[in-house]
Parts: C-alpha cells; sequence; structure tokens
C-alpha cells in the first residue's frame, strides 16, 4: 500500500488516535443505548510508551530490529492460541508472531484428515450411523498441564463453548488425544487445570481440570421446567486430568464466565455475572454487583465422599449443592460468593499465589481478592465475603482480563478505552486503605484495537518473568491490507521489561482467537517421528501389504515409504466396505505422507512410523487412483496406486 493511500483519503491513517477514540466512544454509546446505567467514569490518559525501555533510543524511537527473528533462528517462546469458532487451536513463535501450526480439535480438518480418519473420529465421537456427531466447535481457552506452579509441557486443555466439550491436546506430539462432553453443561466457557494437588504430598502435577458454565438450563434440561427461571442453574465440573472423565459437579447461582486455580491446590474460582438468574437482558442487569465465586476444593471432595450429593437427568457424575442458600456457614460452606462490580469478566491469579484480579467491565475498576482472608472466611473469621477484597482501583473503561510480570505489577485490558494498563498492587493495596499519595496506575499504551484477552509471557506460572505482553485486539480496521468484509484480528506485541511499556511488533490473526499461553520453549520438549509399538494395526514391512476379505467387509494392510505404496493395486467389488491401514515406513524426520481418493471424499497423512486408517463403502465401480498428497520426493508426482471397484 502505498503512502498516496493514505493522504488521497481513501484509508484512515494506521494509527488514528482519533479513530480509537471513536470506537470506544461508540461502545459507551451503545451500552447506553441498551439501558444501562453503567457509572462509568473514564480515567487520565498518560502518554503512551517510549521515554524509556530496552528497546527505546535516545531518541525516543523504537529499535524493532531486537523484535525480529532473522532466518535460521528460533523464537525464544511458543504462544498457544485457540481458534475461536473455527474450533481449533494454533501454534506461534513469539517474539516473531509466524505461525507453526493449526491444531484441529473440534473441528473438521481435510489437511491432516481429522475428521477422516477412524482414529481421529473415535475421539471426535460419531452418531450410530458413523457420521461426525458434530461439526463445530468454539475454542476460547487454552492452559497447559502444571508441575509445582508451572508448566510441565505435558498437555493443553481447550474448552468447546458450543457443545459443552473439553479437550487435552498432547505437546509431544501436538495433536488432541481425548474429547469428553460434560454433563448437562451449555456454554462452557472458562476453564483452568490445578497447579499442584495437596491432597497427596507425593502428587504435585495437575490432576483435575476446573470447568465453568455459562448458560444456566433447567436441570434436567428435557423439556420441563422451561418456562420457570427459577429452576434454571449452572454446574461447575471438575474432570480427571488422566481419564478425562468428570469427577464431580457442583450447583451454583449465577453464570460462570473465567476459571482460576490456587498454586496451593485449595482453591478453585470463577467470576460470574447474571447472579439475578434472569433470561432476558434486562434481567440480568437489576443487581448492582455480581460475584466471584470460589470452590474449596477438600471440602466438596469430602461431601463427594460422603455421598452428600444428587444426580441429574441420566448423568451419574455426583452433584453438590453450592448455592449461597445451602452455605450459609463459612464454616461448612463448601462456596464463597465475593462481590464484585457489576458483570466481571475475567479472573486471574497472580504469580506468588496471593491475588486474584477479577476485572469490572461495566465498572472502571478491577477488584483484587486476597488468598489468604479467603481461606480466612471459610474458617469462619471474617464478617463477610467482601471483607476477601484488598484493592478496587480504578483503571480504566472496560476491564476485561489482567495478567501479571512477576514483579507485583498487573496488565489489564481496557476494551472501550483500547489500552492496556498496568498498576501496581502493593500501590492499589495502600490507596484502597486510604492513602491519597498511592497511585496504582503507573503507566499506560493504545493499542489497536478494543483489545479482548492479554498475555504475559509465563504469566500464568510461578515463573512469570515479565519480558512481553500481547493484545489480543477485536478490532484491525486499518492496521493491514484489507481482505474484505471479514477483517483479520490483531495480535500486538508489547516489551514490559521496563518501565514503560513498549509495542513492539503487529501480527495478524485470522479471527477469533480468545485465549493464548506464551511458554518458554524449553519446556516443550516434541516427538520428531512416531514409534511404530504405539500402532497395533501397523504394516511394519512392505511384503506384509495385503488384502484380506471377509464378506463383504475387505481390509487393505498398505505401507508407504517414499516414493512408493506397497502394493501398486488392488480390487474390490461394488458394496465393499473397505478399510485402509497405511503405515508410513519412512524414518526420516520431516517425511510425512498424504493418501487421497478421489470422488470418495478421502484424504490424510502419515507422519514418519504412524498408523492411521479409513473406512468407507466402495459404491462407484472404475478406476480410482491412490495418491500422496504431501510432497515427500523427487518421485512425488509418481507415487500413487490404484483401487479398482469392479460393477
Amino acid at each position: 500500500m502505498s503512502p498516496s493511500d493514505h493522504e488521497s483519503g481513501s484509508l484512515p491513517p494506521p494509527q488514528d488516535p482519533a479513530r480509537r477514540r471513536f470506537l470506544s466512544a461508540t461502545a459507551v454509546a451503545g451500552l447506553a443505548g441498551a439501558g444501562l446505567s453503567l457509572g462509568l467514569a473514564a480515567c487520565k490518559k498518560s502518554d503512551t510508551a517510549g521515554a524509556a525501555g530496552p528497546a527505546v533510543a535516545a531518541s525516543g524511537k523504537v529499535d524493532y530490529s531486537k523484535y525480529e527473528v532473522p532466518p535460521g533462528q528460533l523464537d525464544t517462546y511458543y504462544s498457544f492460541s485457540s481458534g475461536g469458532h473455527s474450533g481449533e487451536v494454533r501454534i506461534y513463535g513469539m517474539p516473531s508472531g509466524r505461525l507453526f501450526k493449526r491444531i484441529p480439535v473440534f473441528n473438521m480438518d481435510c489437511l491432516v484428515g481429522w475428521g477422516v480418519t477412524n482414529e481421529s473420529k473415535a475421539i471426535l465421537g460419531t452418531r450410530p450411523d458413523g457420521s461426525p456427531k458434530y461439526t463445530t466447535g468454539d475454542t476460547h481457552h487454552v492452559h497447559p498441564s502444571y508441575t509445582n506452579g508451572t508448566y510441565d509441557g505435558q498437555h493443553i486443555f481447550v474448552n468447546d463453548k458450543i457443545h459443552g466439550r473439553l479437550a487435552r491436546i498432547r505437546l509431544d506430539t501436538m495433536e488432541c488425544d481425548k474429547i469428553t462432553e460434560l454433563p448437562n453443561v451449555q456454554g462452557f466457557h472458562g476453564v483452568f487445570p490445578d497447579k499442584r494437588d495437596p491432597v497427596d504430598a507425593k502428587i504435585n502435577h495437575t490432576t483435575r481440570v476446573f470447568c465453568g458454565m455459562e448458560f444456566h438450563t433447567p436441570q434436567p434440561n428435557d423439556g420441563r421446567d422451561m418456562d420457570d427461571p427459577k429452576k434454571y442453574f449452572c454446574l461447575f465440573t471438575c474432570v480427571d486430568a488422566q481419564t478425562m472423565e468428570p469427577r464431580w459437579q457442583v450447583k451454583v447461582d449465577g453464570n460462570m464466565d473465567l476459571v482460576a486455580t490456587s498454586y496451593d491446590g485449595k482453591l478453585a474460582c470463577s467470576n460470574q455475572y447474571n447472579t439475578e438468574g434472569g433470561v432476558h437482558y434486562e434481567d440480568m442487569m437489576s443487581a448492582e454487583r455480581d460475584s466471584c465465586v470460589f470452590f474449596h476444593i477438600a471440602r466438596i471432595e469430602e461431601a463427594v465422599r460422603q455421598g452428600k450429593t444428587f444426580t441429574i437427568g441420566t448423568s451419574k457424575v455426583p452433584v453438590v449443592d453450592g448455592t449461597q442458600a445451602a452455605n450459609s456457614d463459612p464454616k461448612t460452606a463448601l462456596t464463597c460468593y465475593v462481590p464484585v462490580p457489576k458483570n466481571p469478566h475475567g479472573v486471574n491469579a497472580s504469580p506468588d499465589g496471593k491475588y486474584y484480579a477479577c476485572s469490572g467491565k461495566l465498572s472502571p475498576t478491577a477488584t483484587l481478592i486476597d488468598h489468604a482472608l479467603v481461606l480466612q472466611w471459610f474458617d469462619g473469621q471474617l464478617k463477610t465475603p467482601r471483607d476477601t477484597v484488598v484493592a478496587e482501583p480504578e483503571i480504566g473503561l472496560g476491564p476485561l482480563h489482567t495478567a501479571f510480570d512477576g514483579r507485583g505489577n498487573a496488565y489489564t485490558t481496557l476494551f472501550l478505552d483500547s489500552q492496556i494498563v498496568k498498576w501496581n498492587l502493593e500501590a492499589a493495596k495502600k490507596a484502597f486503605q486510604g492513602d491519597k499519595t498511592a497511585q496504582a496506575v503507573v503507566d499506560r499504551i493504545d493499542v489497536q484495537y478494543q483489545p479482548g484477552h492479554g498475555f504475559t509471557s509465563m504469566g500464568e506460572t510461578r515463573e512469570a518473568d515479565g519480558k512481553f505482553f500481547l493484545s489480543d485486539n477485536k478490532f484491525s480496521k486499518d492496521r493491514f491490507l484489507p481482505v474484505g468484509p471479514l477483517h483479520p484480528e490483531s495480535s500486538q506485541l508489547i516489551d514490559i521489561s521496563g518501565d514503560k511499556m513498549v509495542l513492539v511488533a503487529d501480527h495478524s490473526v485470522y479471527s477469533e482467537p480468545h485465549d493464548s499461553i506464551i511458554v518458554r520453549r524449553d519446556i516443550i520438549k516434541t516427538r520428531q517421528i512416531y514409534d511404530l509399538s504405539d500402532f497395533p494395526n501397523a504394516t511394519t514391512k512392505v511384503q506384509d501389504c495385503r488384502l484380506e476379505r471377509q464378506g463383504k467387509k475387505v481390509t487393505i494392510h498398505l505401507t508407504s515409504q517414499a516414493p512408493a505404496y506397497g502394493l501398486r493395486e488392488w480390487k474390490v467389488k461394488k458394496g465393499d466396505e473397505v478399510t485402509i491401514i497405511l503405515t508410513n515406513i519412512d524414518k526420516v524426520e520431516d517425511l510425512t505422507h498424504g493418501f487421497a481418493i478421489p470422488k470418495y471424499n478421502i484424504n490424510f497423512i502419515v507422519n514418519p512410523q504412524e498408523t492411521k486408517s479409513v473406512t468407507f463403502i466402495a459404491d462407484k465401480p472404475g478406476v480410482y487412483w491412490c495418491y500422496c498428497t504431501n510432497f515427500c520426493h523427487a518421485l512425488h508426482l509418481e507415487m500413487r496406486s490404484r483401487m479398482m471397484v469392479e460393477a
């Protein structure tokens, strides 16, 4: 795009502050037009970063070359990002922003054959006729497994908001290996693994994954009580990280949004809206405050052991009552509802394990809740749950998500102000205690535009390193070349290592990511080839390739080794149920083969030393060339075999 494009007025300037302010004003007007009395107060904006920082020269200009990754060099971090309603998870390098891989999870993917192969269908789930149970998904939050408060490189867990499913991804292969559908759940939004398990001193790794539920429904949701909102409620679910089966559920008041867990394994929590229990928009806005609900894990699991549970519908998962009415005595309570400003969006635990930051969204504040005080409330030492709040600084319009740098500072996305605000936890506490000299907010920086989620490098662990903040912005507008009505989104990298934040890179991302986790590269240990011993149906030698028939069922045992398949051709009959089991016997790293059959909707890949299979009905007589879809050899085009279907 030439400078004349902007000068002629065909496009607005790429960093037009007036445009950012217009977007904020429009958003506020939209909320006001909906009849909401928000009580929003704009905070005074300081200058954007640039006066200091490791990449800022004496002239005030940023030395962007310090954030480039030259050809042949590796990124410092992996960034794992949800793919939103694409149903996938994406892997980027940081700081380069290069896209490395798209991991199919809840979506069909014709590149790798996810949803085509028998192995992937078994994970995704099918209907009795063999068709996919679901072909859509909505990934929101990605969180790795932990050992003693930091990532262990074993797994990533991700939710499907649409269909109430939890998926697990192996980090050694970067592939999904398990999907579980949560019972009686709609709008599964927040998810977070435990960071350690104190029940057994020998266990210090993730054993449980906690799942929130956003859309309250009649329980059981089988057609009864549809017109009685008093019968609607949500369930908080604990899933076993190893078996991926639900352990227990908690009945709660209100709708849950995001989830956070403590570093000592004692608490999990979720920010909530619609504590009124309304089913219409206006009914969800009457209360002055909503809540952040805390779950006392040990007490819940003891109640489950004692059988103080019930079940819902056909589900056999034990449910305990975590409503406020059933938990009025703190000394026996399973839950604690901490009042916070209206419609909070996001709750995050600080790396030192002391605090939870819960943002206001419809209040210009962030609420800081003390972990130790929540435990004291459960012990009956505090009068009210609100006594657990130790700070509530005014930080700006539309605060959403908070991340931490490990140096006592928090970074919160301001959706309406299109800013990231940096605020100090201790200063915020002092101001809350009445110290008028304490200034919680220490810096601001503009982003383009409307940031949703934000993340710091290693910020969800005890090893938060305070180097980078990544702002995922919902609108890009004039930031990139126009590509039609559906714009890419803007992911902006900010250096937070100095006193002032410095914007150092713009990365375009395909719509619509929700959450990312930035992980040091040394934590991730991937396999370069598979192990044939992991596949009991593998064909390990070319001479073992064969066709086996049992009535109308035909099995083709096949190998691939550049540049040929183990069988030059095979014959089947019209109406046969054909299963092709393909093993890649090449042992060379990165030597992947594909396998496609024209007109039969078959296409998948097999990586080195891997086996996959497909099953279909041979219903079209004729000759069909099976060919390799993944470039593998100088004779790649000749890598073919014939399937001949006899009439």
